[in-house]
């Protein structure tokens, strides 16, 4: 079976949209997306990469036409439901540490469908403890066991390594999508050839 890494991290807009993809690609190849916790800002610093706002801030037309790319996939894709977050950018630090421990108690799932939402839809205040309490019980998941286990120095560990992973594997932002533990592609644009990829792999018997 192929095998597909998607490191993500919250904080990413882009990340949303590809999680709202993905779910059409798996039904396509029949092939399920391992989601990977990663801290965006610890690849950052390790790869010497910073955010597209500040990077791209000063040059004429860039960003206006990232936005542009931007409301394109999001016409292309029937997701109208997103609206930038009014609170970014947002410290993912306790989001993703929680992602972990989701992990653990075999509910990341729901977890993620749940925290995409609360991020790129009602535009909430992930950073705040209180907000984020608040989101996870409204949404069923298990507040008081989340909050205890991402803590725990295991979680704090485990982030650390998946983000040192991801970016030994060449991930420098996110999104990042390994296709068979050998084929590296970045950014949501790039579905398109995460999906051939895998399809070419399973006629290759991999």
């Amino acid at each position: 079976m192929v095998s597909v890494e998607f490191y993500f991290d919250f904080g990413s807009p882009n990340a949303y949209l590809s999680h709202k993809v993905i779910p059409a690609i798996e039904a396509r190849t029949g092939v399920r997306f391992d989601y990977v916790p990663v801290l965006l800002g610890g690849i950052f610093k390790a790869t010497g990469n910073q955010s597209p706002v500040t990077a791209f801030a000063g040059i004429k037309n860039k960003p206006e036409y990232d936005s542009l790319e931007m409301q394109r996939f999001i016409k292309r894709h029937g997701l109208q439901s997103f609206r930038f977050n009014p609170h970014f950018p947002i410290n993912t630090l306790q989001i993703m540490r929680a992602a972990i421990a989701a992990q653990s108690l075999g509910i990341l799932p729901a977890y993620v469908d749940s925290v995409c939402a609360d991020m790129w839809e009602r535009g909430l205040k992930m950073d705040d403890p209180e907000v984020i309490g608040q989101a996870w019980c409204d949404a069923g998941l298990p507040a008081e066991k989340l909050f205890d286990l991402m803590q725990t120095p295991e979680v704090k560990a485990q982030l650390i390594t998946n983000t040192e992973t991801a970016v030994a594997n060449g991930a420098f932002g996110i999104p990042t999508f390994l296709v068979g533990g050998t084929e590296l592609y970045f950014g949501k644009d790039r579905l398109r050839d995460v999906e051939e990829e895998i399809e070419r792999q399973k006629k290759d018997g991999k």
